[in-house]
């Protein structure tokens, strides 16, 4: 529980110590997977750590995209979202209404929805520290060793078991010699970032080192209403480690820190169609916002602490500890209906804490490999936020403030037998104890917003909410694979595996509105029923093969799967009555089953032979997903017109999986020759998603046809890398493509089908002006970089 947001809901939210701080967001960039060579320099030597040891990325059994920290250098890397567009089945995109909080969706498992209550179905990790939640997890990059993408259920081998899949950031240790690097960039909208990177060591087996970036850079576009600017970027971040042992020693332990700030302007929606009450027109620039909400001002704060002991106890046993304590605070306000007027305006706070500590024992012995874990977190999550809809009714505000604190412990183990230098079966089991507690307040205010964000209202009737409850949730859920390795160069392995993620409560629901034994009196069980949720479960079967032909002139990556996806957890929010006025409430339902389906080719190929002997290098890498993604039963509650109450019904048919899109498609040709002592890379990616829909409910307006990304790099490195010079250019040919959106409009309730209403626009649901907003991902962007090393 946040010391301060709890105690506050009993004390009629005092207005002092507003000056919450915001969450970090972050600078990666599309780059093509690492398919080429190790830290020496040979093919096929891809080293990864997906089953928590060092082992050639050909043969792991598991379904990896890797990228190394040089390949991200050379392709530009801005941040973690962009290596979703070389990712098969993978998308990782800013969130709605957000500067740096992540939406992770893989293979079509993921959570849109940033609040308390839910649970990531991606696991994001930083050095092996897994982050409970999704703000501030758009994740600079800088001085990393590599990102690694696992798609698929994880849990055997993981501190946190994620039901869709993991990304693994994973930073450099700290080199045995002094060093000191300086990288800046400037390009168009003003970008100008900074980052310098030094370490040193202090005896024999101590070591220091750090990094502090800036990275700022313009807006897009401008509020037309505040001034502001829209899509800008202003971020300090730092990175600090100290290192004792490693590079041969027995034991290495690494004391790890980092905090970023980010004060940039609120990120404004753009609004799709003309305001209904007032025919505001449609502003002619996608990146161009007219909310009016400005209070509290956006600041995102992000800080954490880690240490990762590993320790040698004998030449087959390995124990690994990894201890680690992560906050950050949000501030952020959000203009759902992208005007002026207050119709649907939504400040918010975000308090989010977490400790964690995971151990490891690790076995590698001849013939047997694996590992036995446990792992613990306890986490905090707070979300405070006002729904402002004064154009409905004068000074209406439905103010929430719902705690949610998880707490989780786990076992796990995971082995692998080598029953012949071909043959291995590897199979493992996890069982998870999650338990998840919230305390829930609804209360209407009239007058103006809640004192929480200094409105002058005050309370009207009784709280729609004032739940306190818990709920426990414990499963085993096993893995199982077996490999055959024809020759050393080629791997074929079909898997089983389990995944789960644990039920809830949904943040936003109302109490009151819960079904009533007695109408208008529903019991405490009933709204412990009406707002909790189950958890969801997937099967998942997958066949691959990981191969290197032609003396590693060609390496491939192939799998195919299939998922049984059950207890599917559908977030959402309706507009609705409480106490007699209009409001917002949250739905969340365990709406059936879906099944997911599909096929992912990665590619590496060494072209033109010929050129070896003048030191060319010409590479073409290509990655290609699809994805059958389908519901086969999605129950929701519809209104009989005949009796007038709610019945369950399959709209199954009527539903899409949502940020899935079904093909998605990159190639990157990479071209290197020497230029006098040095080096001159050029490289070029083209990536493809088809039709995305924002949500379960397809909407015209707002999901995303099929679009292309076109990138290009040229970069000179000095001999022995002591410098080098880039120019970059991202979505080259300026296109404009929807990441997210926000919608409150009257819909079909079984067909989701927009309700129009005479002048051919959808008609409101919550508001007077109808909600249609859209957040755009980047326009073009050119920028020069320069590196230099000491």
């Amino acid at each position: 529980m946040h010391p301060f947001a709890r105690p506050l809901r009993r004390a009629i939210f005092a207005t002092s110590a507003l000056s919450m701080l915001a969450f970090a967001p972050a600078a990666l960039a599309q780059a093509a997977p690492d398919e080429g060579a190790s830290a020496d320099g040979s093919d096929n030597e891809i080293i990864v750590t997906a089953r928590r040891r060092d082992e050639r990325l050909i043969d792991v059994p598991v379904a990896i995209t890797a990228y190394s920290g040089e390949a991200l250098e050379k392709a530009g890397a801005i941040d973690i979202t962009d290596i979703g567009q070389t990712t098969p089945n993978t998308t990782l995109e800013v969130s709605r209404g957000s500067n740096s909080t992540l939406s992770a969706f893989i293979r079509g498992v993921g959570q849109q929805d940033p609040v308390s209550g839910f649970e990531q179905g991606v696991g994001i990790y930083l050095d092996d520290v897994y982050l409970n939640r999704p703000q501030a997890a758009v994740l600079d990059i800088y001085d990393v060793e590599r990102i690694e993408i696992l798609r698929g259920p994880q849990g055997t081998l993981y501190g946190r078991n994620t039901i869709g899949g993991a990304v693994k950031y994973v930073t450099k240790q700290l080199p045995e010699e002094f060093s000191l690097k300086i990288k800046g960039t400037y390009g168009t909208y003003d970008q100008a970032d900074l980052v310098v990177t030094a370490s040193a060591p202090i005896g024999d087996l101590l070591r220091v080192g750090g990094s502090v970036a800036r990275l700022s850079r313009g807006g897009f576009g401008d509020n037309a209403t505040t001034g502001l600017e829209n899509y800008n970027k202003d971020v300090w971040a730092a990175r600090g480690t100290v290192e004792l042992g490693g590079y041969g020693e027995p034991v290495l332990i690494r004391i790890s820190g980092d905090y970023s700030k980010d004060k940039s302007d609120p990120r404004g929606g753009h609004r799709l169609i003309p305001s209904l009450a007032t025919n505001t027109p449609v502003l002619g620039n996608v990146f161009d916002s007219r909310g009016g909400l400005v209070d509290p001002k956006q600041e995102i704060e992000s800080y954490g602490l880690a240490m990762n002991v590993t320790a040698e106890l004998s030449d087959t046993l390995t124990l690994r500890s990894i201890s680690a304590w992560r906050k950050d605070t949000s501030a952020t306000p959000i203009d759902f209906d992208a005007l002026p007027a207050v119709d649907v305006d939504v400040p918010g706070f975000y308090f989010n804490e977490q400790i964690s500590q995971e151990f490891q024992l690790l076995y590698e012995g001849d013939k047997l490999k694996g590992l036995l874990g446990f792992y613990y977190l306890d986490a905090t999550a707070d979300t405070l936020f006002d729904v402002r809809i004064f154009n409905t009714f004068a000074g209406l505000t439905a103010f929430t403030e719902a705690d949610v604190d998880t707490q989780t412990f786990a076992v796990f183990g995971d082995f692998t037998y080598d029953f012949t230098d071909q043959l291995s079966l590897s199979v493992g089991g996890r069982y998870t104890w999650d338990k998840r507690e919230a305390s829930i307040l609804r209360q209407n205010y009239l007058g103006g917003g809640s004192p929480v964000f200094g409105g002058a209202g005050v309370p009207f009737g009784a709280p729609g909410t004032d739940f306190e409850g818990s709920r426990k949730f414990n499963k085993f859920t096993p893995r199982a694979s077996l490999s055959f390795k024809p020759t050393p160069d080629h791997t074929v392995y079909a898997s089983y595996s389990q995944g789960f993620k644990g039920g809830g409560f949904d943040p936003r629901g109302v109490g009151v509105n819960a079904p009533a034994a007695i109408p208008g009196s529903p019991t405490d069980a009933e709204v412990a029923a009406f707002l909790s949720f189950r958890p969801e479960k997937v099967e998942s079967y997958e066949l691959g093969y990981k191969g290197s032909l032609f003396d590693g002139g060609l390496n491939v990556a192939i799998a195919g799967f299939y998922a049984d996806y059950t207890d599917v957890q559908i977030p959402g929010s309706v507009a609705c009555e409480v106490g007699g006025l209009p409001s917002f409430c949250g739905i969340v339902s365990n709406a059936g089953k879906a099944t997911f389906k599909g096929v992912e080719f990665e590619a590496r190929a060494r072209l033109g032979e010929d050129l070896a002997a003048t030191g060319d290098r010409l590479t073409l890498s290509t990655a290609l997903g699809f994805i059958d993604a389908q519901y086969k039963e999605f129950i929701s509650n519809i209104v009989n017109p005949d009796t007038g109450l709610p019945e369950p019904t399959d709209v199954a048919e009527f539903r899409e999986v949502q940020n899935t899109p079904k093909w998605t498609a990159s190639g990157t040709l990479a071209y290197s020759t020497p230029v006098g002592d040095g080096d001159l890379s050029f490289g070029t990616t083209l990536s493809y998603r088809s039709k995305t829909y924002q949500f379960e409910v397809p909407n015209p307006y707002i999901d995303q046809k099929g679009f292309a990304l076109w990138d290009a790099s040229l970069v000179y490195t000095a001999p022995d890398d002591r410098w080098s010079l880039g120019v970059f250019g991202k979505n080259i040919l300026d296109k404009h493509y929807k990441t997210s959106g926000y919608t409150f409009i009257n819909v079909n309730p079984v067909t989701g089908v927009p309700v129009l209403g005479g002048n051919g626009l959808p008609t409101s649901a919550l508001g007077t002006e109808g909600t249609l907003t859209a957040f755009y991902g980047n326009p073009r962007q050119v920028f020069v970089t320069g590196t230099v090393k000491f």
